[in-house]
Formats: C-alpha cells, sequence, structure tokens
C-alpha cells in the first residue's frame, strides 16, 4: 500500500500485490496486481479501481505528471473517476 496524492479533496492510495507463482513449479518474474483506491473526502465515497480501468487511470496521471500539473487539475481528473463511487466510507 502506497500513498500517491492526497489533496483536501481526494486521497489516492495504490496497492500491489505479487501474483501467485506458476502451478508447473516455475518461478516466472512476479508480476503486480491490485489497483487505486480512491477516497472523495467532501462525499465520504471511495472506489477502488482494478484491471483496464486502473491502467486508464494509471496512464492519466503519468500523463498528466509529465505535464507538471496543478492540485486542481489532479483533482479535476481525479473526479471523473470518483463519480462511479457508490462505497460510502465507513470508519471502525
Amino acid at each position: 500500500m502506497h500513498m500517491l496524492y492526497n489533496s483536501d479533496s481526494f486521497v489516492v492510495v495504490q496497492f500491489k500485490l505479487p501474483q501467485d507463482e506458476a502451478s508447473d513449479g516455475a518461478t516466472p518474474a512476479p508480476l503486480a496486481r491490485g489497483g487505486f483506491e480512491i477516497v472523495d473526502k467532501h462525499a465520504g465515497r471511495e472506489i477502488y479501481l482494478q484491471g483496464l480501468v486502473a491502467e486508464s487511470f494509471q496512464r492519466g496521471v503519468e500523463a498528466l505528471v509529465e505535464a507538471g500539473p496543478s492540485e486542481e487539475q489532479l483533482d479535476d481528473f481525479i473526479s471523473g473517476f470518483v463519480q462511479l463511487a457508490q462505497q460510502p466510507v465507513v470508519l471502525h
């Protein structure tokens, strides 16, 4: 787990987990699996992105970072993904 971004509006955390080794006993280079959790602080909702959606999110963030974005630009990009969030943030 690695916190990638924390603003007044959002928190983005990346999860990387090693894949299981091949069942034939071979030991291939471990590939990462996981995704991104995005928390909308104002709405109290979160979403977990994985698979193709996570890859799309990562490519978009990398492109923004290369351009040297402002916090507002990053928040605008993230808000496009958070609109899908349905899970309320629950503390226990």
